[in-house]
């Protein structure tokens, strides 16, 4: 097999562990935007700070990773809730506009606490995952690439399950799908909102702890909320396997991008690579990949 093909095959398959990743996180927004018709803004600032309260577990109280894994989630659950009872639920009824700007307004509130309490500076994630290269075939792949697929495809495949089947995710279907009609059949609205940024915030921290170990944690861990945004248009803001799809579609671009064209280009290609695609595929389907076309009748 020749080398070029063997760096192909690599960029792919970390571009697949990567993009599985933003998979999970673009499940926040999904989820959120099916339950409420809101489009959370602050789902990278909600990623950051659960990779930083994990980061600050281990580090400064010396908490072995599987424990405090297990606390940080704890925290997650909490924030998802604050965040509903404070923010979501006091503008039920209010337009949706005015709810999106006040997950702007969120966004840029978490991540002043961020830089108030851990500052800008960048950290090594204290990864328990050894630093070693497993060869599939002829191509090698980062331990911690495969460790991160596995979880994001466990997590995403049980959430998608779970949506389907579970008594909870079937209430959050029917909220999606017609509020006054769940209410009609004695379903708790506020109790499906409160689920939605739970499981959204529980979601976005198990996403920034797995780039933690890879990239290392820091305020830029944010931007991924931007990178799963258009993930998440691009597979259909309403559908679950669409977010699998754009987030392996995109994650795959970036890398083959960055293989290939930030040398020739004098890099920053991989940024811009997933906004280009968004823009041609919402060209030709505007609805994105898996989203359901809405038509209104007058």
């Amino acid at each position: 097999m020749s080398q070029d093909l063997i760096l192909f095959l690599q960029l792919v398959a970390s571009g697949v562990a990567i993009g599985s990743i933003y998979a999970l996180v673009a499940l926040g927004f999904v989820l959120i935007y099916k339950s409420t018709d809101v489009l959370n803004m602050a789902q990278g600032e909600m990623l950051m700070i659960g990779a930083w309260v994990s980061f600050s577990l281990i580090v400064d109280y010396g908490i072995p990773f599987v424990p405090a894994f297990l606390l940080t989630l704890v925290f997650s659950v909490f924030l998802g809730l604050a965040i509903e009872r404070a923010v979501l639920r006091p503008l039920i009824g209010q337009p949706i506009i005015s709810v999106i700007m006040v997950t702007i307004g969120l966004s840029i509130a978490l991540r002043a606490v961020v830089i108030a309490i851990w500052g800008t500076q960048f950290q090594r994630y204290p990864t328990p995952i050894q630093d070693s290269v497993v060869n599939i075939g002829p191509i090698p792949i980062a331990e911690v690439y495969i460790w991160s697929l596995a979880t994001s495809l466990l997590l995403v495949g049980g959430l998608t399950l779970g949506f389907r089947f579970t008594r909870m995710g079937i209430a959050m279907r029917a909220v999606a799908d017609d509020q006054q009609a769940a209410l009609s059949v004695g379903i708790s609205v506020r109790r499906v909102f409160a689920m939605a940024w739970i499981i959204s915030a529980v979601v976005s921290t198990i996403g920034g702890i797995l780039l933690a170990n890879i990239q290392g944690v820091g305020i830029a861990l944010s931007a991924v909320g931007l990178k799963a945004l258009p993930v998440s248009i691009v597979g259909g803001l309403d559908s679950i396997p669409g977010a699998i799809v754009g987030g392996i579609l995109i994650g795959v671009l970036e890398n083959l991008s960055s293989g290939y064209l930030d040398g020739p280009l004098g890099g920053g290609v991989r940024e811009v690579a997933p906004y280009i695609v968004l823009v041609l595929i919402l060209l030709v389907k505007p609805y994105g990949l898996f989203g359901k076309e809405r038509i209104e009748r007058v």
